[in-house]
């Protein structure tokens, strides 16, 4: 009986303890509920909520593809989702290089630096040899999403076998042939099975009028000042043309000693005799080079088939009963089709040390990355605002009819998402165009027939020093070969004019490498 009256006596003591607490207590009299049990065990120290995370502080250089740099529109949501102050440095792509150069020289790189694409990180190398640049690849391994990045394509952004950057993913191979399927319709042209049927239509482009008005005002191809992105890289892989490099009796080989490649010089030289493309594109830009396209002139464009929808959107602005399609194999003189790929990437950031003081803050840096490999925030860079710049239809995304808006906020975004769909989960995108549906059909068809680069995981300090002025040779001899203002004997003396200022040196070095 004691014991259950002192059980009894405590209870009543603790209840009015308690709430002589709450009428004394710092909170407006008694307008708080009264604490649990569990509460009252607390400490005034654990009770209070946890102070956020202040945002990491962070600063970005990119280059702009955009005539004007965009509103803070998406800036501000990623520092919502990723707890950062962002800021970025945006500079006109025309004149990045020059910019990047000038701020490295000063020692002026802010902490995360995205280069401009491969050759511009070629051209880096020996900058991140001699330390300048923080190697990353020990970290990526803490990381749950930037340990997703594709092992295939950090080898190929490999320096001497360590990880500086990490990679903005790119199909493989998105090359092939965009042409206006109303005029072959016409003229009862079937796509081209091969590079004869290719040439045939061309011409009969040319020399059939095709656009029904009774002038000869039409030519089969228009083509610009780009032997990588222009027409020529992509027919040469249609000729069975190395990827830069490749491999012949055990040894690698530039792409322009090759038979293949003379044939390709062959074929366009052909085209351009015939007349059946702008016999100046070798001075042509891009932008008249799609004038040409788009202004009804012109019946094919050769390069990314993804170019598509824009060539199309201004196309029927013109030509409203226009149809295009697109196309990608096309066999060569032996009867196989390729499609020549990317190392899997079209730039990459790095992480310069003058900007980044210690571990701790690169750390911070790449937790940041490793945020903006989320679906929601890599959506968010790549598409936009959900319900404003895309909706999601069948599970992928739609982009808005409001184009302008678009590029206006999110491309100068876009241009930097790290990974691909497969590792940062971002939606792939939703397509009406037919002519675009087939083209993402034919980027998957293309990945397995694509010609790598064997060089591309590999170094050459010849190559990182000379190999951008020494293209010049080649790029000048195949322009002038074309032309008809040398013959053959002509460009193979500037091959060996390549070869002698640095270009043995360079083979001697891959090759090298290749056989470790």
């Amino acid at each position: 009986m004691k014991k259950k009256s002192f059980s009894i006596l405590m209870g009543v003591v603790l209840t009015f303890s308690l709430l002589l607490a709450a009428c004394s207590g710092g909170n407006n009299g008694g307008n708080q509920p009264a604490p649990s049990d569990d509460s009252g065990a607390k400490t005034e120290e654990t009770a209070k909520p946890a102070e956020p995370d202040k945002p990491t502080e962070i600063t970005i250089m990119l280059p702009l593809n955009i005539a004007e740099t965009p509103p803070d529109t998406i800036k501000n949501e990623l520092e919502k989702l990723t707890n950062t102050k962002l800021t970025y440095q945006f500079f006109p792509a025309d004149t990045y290089e020059e910019k990047l150069n000038a701020s490295f020289a000063t020692g002026s790189l802010p902490q995360v630096t995205y280069l401009k694409n491969q050759a511009t990180f070629v051209q880096m190398k020996e900058a991140i040899r001699e330390g300048q640049f923080w190697e990353i690849g020990p970290y990526l391994s803490e990381f749950p999403n930037l340990s997703k990045l594709k092992e295939e394509i950090l080898n190929n952004t490999k320096v001497d076998g360590k990880l500086y950057s990490v990679y903005i993913g790119r199909p493989l191979a998105r090359q092939g042939m965009i042409y206006r399927k109303d005029w072959a319709d016409k003229l009862g042209i079937a796509a081209p099975a091969n590079v004869d049927e290719l040439f045939a239509m061309m011409e009969k482009f040319t020399t059939g009028d095709p656009d029904g008005n009774g002038k000869p005002d039409t030519i089969g191809l228009a083509d610009r000042n780009d032997l990588i992105y222009g027409a020529f890289k992509t027919v040469a892989a249609w000729f069975g043309t190395p990827n830069n490099w490749g491999e012949r009796d055990g040894q690698l080989v530039p792409d322009f000693t090759t038979p293949e490649y003379a044939a390709t010089m062959d074929f366009i030289k052909k085209v351009r005799d015939a007349k059946a493309m702008n016999v100046d594109f070798a001075a042509t830009s891009k932008t008249d080079q799609v004038n040409m396209f788009t202004s009804g002139k012109a019946g094919v464009y050769i390069g990314s088939m993804q170019d598509v929808d824009s060539l199309v959107k201004d196309l029927v602005k013109n030509v409203p009963t226009a149809v295009v399609d697109t196309h990608s194999m096309v066999a060569g003189p032996d009867g196989k089709t390729a499609s020549w790929s990317i190392p899997g990437y079209n730039n990459v950031a790095l992480f310069p040390k003058s900007a980044i003081k210690d571990e701790a803050e690169l750390k911070k840096i790449l937790a940041f990355f490793d945020k903006l490999m989320t679906p929601e925030v890599a959506n968010m860079m790549y598409w936009g605002i959900e319900g404003t710049h895309y909706t999601v239809v069948d599970g992928k995304a739609k982009a808005s009819e409001d184009k302008e808006l678009t590029e206006r906020e999110v491309k100068g975004f876009k241009d930097s998402v790290i990974g691909e769909p497969e590792t940062n989960g971002m939606y792939e995108g939703f397509h009406e165009l037919p002519a675009r549906i087939h083209a993402e059909q034919l980027i998957v068809e293309n990945a397995k027939i694509a010609i790598a680069d064997p060089t591309a995981p590999l170094d050459s300090a010849a190559y990182t020093e000379k190999g951008t002025e020494l293209q010049e040779i080649i790029k000048d001899a195949t322009y002038k070969y074309i032309y008809g203002s040398i013959d053959k004997a002509g460009f193979d003396k500037a091959v060996e004019d390549w070869k002698k200022r640095g270009g043995a040196q360079i083979i001697e070095e891959y090759n090298a490498a290749y056989k470790k």
